[in-house]
């Protein structure tokens, strides 16, 4: 593994590029991103949480965590969100090591539930991810996918 991963909280620094990136990536507007980064480093809370899996110090991929992934059960929380990998550096294993160390890492943060919404009928499982039920998006006319990972 020549990439990293790295906690935004432990690198505030990459706060406008992470934000930027995952505004590309997502379509999200870059200052609802720097809203919720700016909310993990300014306070000592376990959620919001950001995520990157940099290597060559070029951002290859990541994910969020927050209360609630644009849905309407807001009783499931906190999700994991914005999970993406590089086109270039898919098959490498990138989005499962950072599934891997959010759930450890919100683990050690005495959470250990979480919960995320996808497309992906077969992904998530790989990682032990489990189908739970569907729910409707905001704004969205189809129910989606609700998955659910217990530490």
């Amino acid at each position: 593994m020549s990439y990293s991963i790295i906690r935004l909280c432990d690198v505030p620094e990459w706060k406008e590029r992470a934000a930027g990136w995952f505004h590309e990536k997502w379509g999200v507007p870059k200052e609802a991103y720097l809203e919720s980064m700016e909310a993990c480093l300014a306070r000592n809370a376990d959620v919001p949480q950001w995520y990157l899996a940099v290597e060559n110090d070029r951002i290859i991929g990541g994910l969020g965590v927050i209360e609630n992934d644009f849905h309407d059960r807001k009783d499931l929380a906190p999700n994991v969100c914005a999970v993406y990998t590089e086109e270039s550096e898919r098959g490498r294993g990138i989005a499962g090591a950072l599934l891997r160390f959010v759930c450890e890492d919100m683990a050690q943060r005495g959470i250990r539930t979480l919960y995320l919404v996808t497309d992906h009928t077969s992904f998530y499982e790989r990682y032990g991810w489990e189908y739970l039920c569907m729910v409707q998006g905001d704004d969205e006319p189809d129910l989606t996918r609700m998955y659910v990972h217990r530490m």
